[in-house]
């Protein structure tokens, strides 16, 4: 859809796009086309878009999956979308974050950007087999980003432990209307088995969370600031003297095993 089309279409149904729902519109039809490409989607999937606006993306997901589940928060714009979407759509009329997902094979969403982080977190929980997700492009860079980086945080971390991910293509904010303040990108997620083993995913996932929050620190302060050891126990502990940007994710799997053994001590 053109931004014409858009405009008078949302006028009719009386929605106002707004900043705290991160409602933007996608307006270059090529993009949406290259989504369904880069799912590579199969004529038995099952596909999960999160936020489907207008069915854009829903219409072509469609017409290529055996069922497409769109979950949708907005009642005027779900309300049109009943009138609109093709038999093998079930729209859900829900907040994303509030519900639990359907069995899905492939979630292909224009994500809101007010909803990204907490989706993403909520996704990784789930078994699938490929995700194509257009995101902020800050956000996109953080979900690929190195140690060392101002990118590198918790969701690098918590995303490289479940699942391959990649960014893309750049998407230019000009692709949406209204347009937001920064371009978006394009990005596939596939999961996979950890690369490395912990002795405790509880713990270590416990320390990235704790570590990132308070990432300025050296990490044997936060150990001992949270509580999480005392003084003998960081003196057999490693990258004490370190930040957990330093420290790649693997590094950090090796901290919580330490952590986890001198605990039990």
């Amino acid at each position: 859809m053109n931004p014409s089309e858009i405009v008078e279409t949302l006028a009719k149904l009386g929605v106002t796009p707004t900043k705290g729902k991160g409602q933007n519109f996608l307006t270059d039809d090529r993009v949406a086309d290259r989504q369904v490409e880069f799912a590579g989607i199969g004529k038995d999937d099952i596909v999960l878009e999160v936020g489907p606006g207008l069915g854009v993306l829903t219409h072509r997901l469609a017409s290529k999956a055996k069922k497409v589940v769109a979950i949708e928060a907005d009642r005027k714009l779900a309300e049109y979308l009943r009138g609109t979407l093709p038999e093998n759509v079930e729209l859900v009329e829900a907040d994303a974050l509030e519900v639990d997902f359907p069995p899905f094979d492939q979630m292909v969403s224009n994500l809101p950007y007010s909803i990204s982080s907490p989706i993403i977190f909520k996704l990784l929980d789930y078994r699938f087999d490929k995700a194509v997700v257009m995101l902020q492009k800050e956000f996109a860079d953080r979900m690929v980003a190195r140690p060392g980086t101002d990118d590198y945080s918790r969701l690098t971390v918590n995303v490289f432990y479940r699942a391959d991910c990649r960014i893309l293509e750049r998407v230019p904010a000009s692709r949406f209307w209204p347009a937001p303040k920064v371009d978006s990108a394009v990005v596939e997620i596939v999961p996979r088995p950890a690369p490395f083993a912990v002795k405790s995913e509880k713990l270590f996932l416990s320390l990235v969370d704790s570590l990132f929050q308070h990432r300025r620190k050296k990490i044997g302060t936060i150990l001992k600031m949270i509580g999480m050891v005392d003084a003998e126990q960081k003196a057999s502990l490693p990258y004490v003297d370190l930040r957990v940007e330093a420290l790649a994710p693997q590094q950090i799997g090796e901290l919580a095993d330490a952590v986890h053994d001198v605990r039990k001590k």
